[in-house]
């Protein structure tokens, strides 16, 4: 990969998109920057377009609007207008595809508004579903599922590595494998992630905790008692070692004449029968019963 070219993946969106207006050579100052004017879905500007012409993205990977920021976003349009345009893909005439900008979108319907600044791009599906998926990454708001499921859409359908993936988002490897990660968890905990129950911190630890059943347990106990990120790390790191203790030690092998022994025993009494011991000849025999009845056919075969 060239250098040109993994300095534009890092931007992220913008490198996708490129810049949104066309620089014109101004007599003062060279780097002026204003917006060339062009016929209604004309190809890298600004334009009117109605609302009624745009179909929202195929590939949004977002389903989930949250209503009451959506009623506030449509009274602020309402007063002021849409500052920041959306932006679109011709799809035939007089008919788009969004790109980006759902939220904005749907607020301008809300708010009563006939059309809509739009910036008119050329991008193929592939490119579409990218940025979507980097609008969506980027922005502040996006749970860690959300951005979980959209870095794997990322990997699985436009074919990334993650290398790749973290210059695509502008984040480290690491912090890619960290949101992959959460995928991993039962579905119950990533709910109550995507909820905001519990958090980021919340999920990592449980993440070093092997047994789904385990990690059930311990989200039941955050949720049970609103235990701090620091009270779960503790949780889960003195479960874990007391397990290391339980297994730690394993005890010596029987011989086969001892072994013998404690299957034959276990064939009389149909039972589990475990016989300990140790070098000097010491030890002893343990018959566990079911019930109070299993107990008293062991003791009559006893003789007691």
């Amino acid at each position: 990969m060239s250098a040109e070219k993994r300095k534009a993946l890092g931007k992220g969106l913008s490198a996708l998109l490129n810049d949104s207006v066309d620089v014109l050579p101004n007599k003062n100052n060279n780097n002026t920057r204003t917006t060339q004017p062009s016929e209604a879905g004309g190809l890298g500007s600004v334009n009117e377009i109605k609302i009624d012409q745009i179909e929202v993205n195929p590939y949004q990977p977002r389903t989930e609007f949250d209503s009451e920021a959506l009623a506030e976003l449509s009274d602020s349009i309402k007063l002021q207008g849409l500052i920041q345009p959306i932006t679109v893909r011709q799809a035939g005439h007089n008919h788009y595809q969004l790109i980006s900008g759902e939220r904005r979108l749907r607020a301008s319907k809300m708010a009563g508004l006939v059309s809509i600044p739009a910036y008119v791009r050329t991008a193929n599906d592939q490119q579409m579903l990218e940025m979507a998926l980097i609008e969506n990454i980027q922005r502040e708001n996006l749970n860690a599922i959300e951005v979980a499921l959209s870095f794997q859409r990322m990997l699985d359908e436009l074919d990334l590595k993650q290398e790749e993936l973290g210059d695509r988002v502008s984040k480290n490897r690491s912090t890619v494998t960290n949101y992959l990660r959460l995928l991993k968890l039962p579905p119950a905990i990533q709910v109550s992630l995507r909820d905001g129950d519990i958090t980021m911190g919340h999920a990592k630890a449980l993440i070093s905790v092997n047994d789904p059943v385990k990690q059930l347990y311990f989200h039941q106990q955050i949720i049970s008692h609103d235990l701090s990120v620091r009270k779960t790390e503790e949780m889960v790191r003195e479960a874990q070692r007391n397990t290391v203790k339980k297994e730690g030690k394993q005890p010596e092998p029987l011989s086969f004449q001892v072994q013998k022994i404690q299957d034959e025993l276990a064939s009389k009494f149909s039972t589990r029968v475990k016989l300990k011991m140790n070098t000097q000849g010491k030890g002893s025999i343990e018959i566990p019963f079911l019930s109070e009845d299993d107990l008293n056919r062991i003791l009559e075969m006893l003789d007691w």
